[in-house]
């Protein structure tokens, strides 16, 4: 190989040194790299493939959000919910509750802490005092929302998925699948 390139006078490695410090001063200083989602795999070539079809979801930039049911209680659907990008739980999907509802379980396994106490009117007519916190973010296959303030209930057995997470989506309840539709 000719060690001048054509015009520059200069050496291939001094070249692609110089090609290398126009480059990055020209790209930006924060570069992300974009969510796959949940489903997907890398092929051969280092590229990543989605497998939401497969697994059930739909691309992330399509704005609709699919999940399984994975059972019923009382023939509400009962779907995973990741807390804080690493933890999930079974909770039921309420479209009756205005807010979001954990068991103390969930609240240890998350190590949060309590910030306030409420007044809360259940779905009985009961009233009832319950502790509050702040979840950094719910997330449902893909669909996210951060900042959420949710209830810790002492003696649930299990959480409730409110209005405070789905309220900026369309919801349909399926026979075997929940789908969010952002708005």
């Amino acid at each position: 190989m000719n060690s001048a390139v054509h015009g520059w006078g200069m050496s291939g490695v001094a070249f692609i040194s110089a090609l290398s410090m126009m480059i990055s001063v020209a790209l930006p200083y924060r570069v992300t790299a974009k969510d796959p989602g949940n489903c997907f795999m890398v092929n051969s070539a280092g590229r990543t493939v989605s497998l939401g079809k497969l697994c059930g979801a739909s691309s992330p930039n399509s704005g609709v959000f699919r999940v399984p049911i994975k059972r019923r209680l009382a023939r509400i659907p009962v779907i995973d919910v990741t807390f804080n990008g690493h933890q999930t739980f079974e909770m039921i999907l309420d479209t009756g509750a205005s807010g979001t509802l954990i068991t103390q379980q969930m609240a240890n396994a998350l190590n949060i802490q309590p910030k306030r106490a409420i007044r809360a009117q259940m779905a009985d007519g009961r009233k009832v005092q319950l502790i509050t916190t702040e979840i950094a973010s719910i997330s449902v296959n893909g669909a996210v929302v951060n900042n959420v303030e949710v209830a810790i209930a002492p003696q649930a057995d299990i959480g409730l998925l409110g209005h405070d997470f789905f309220e900026g989506f369309d919801v349909k309840i399926r026979e075997k699948e929940v789908e969010f539709q952002r708005r």
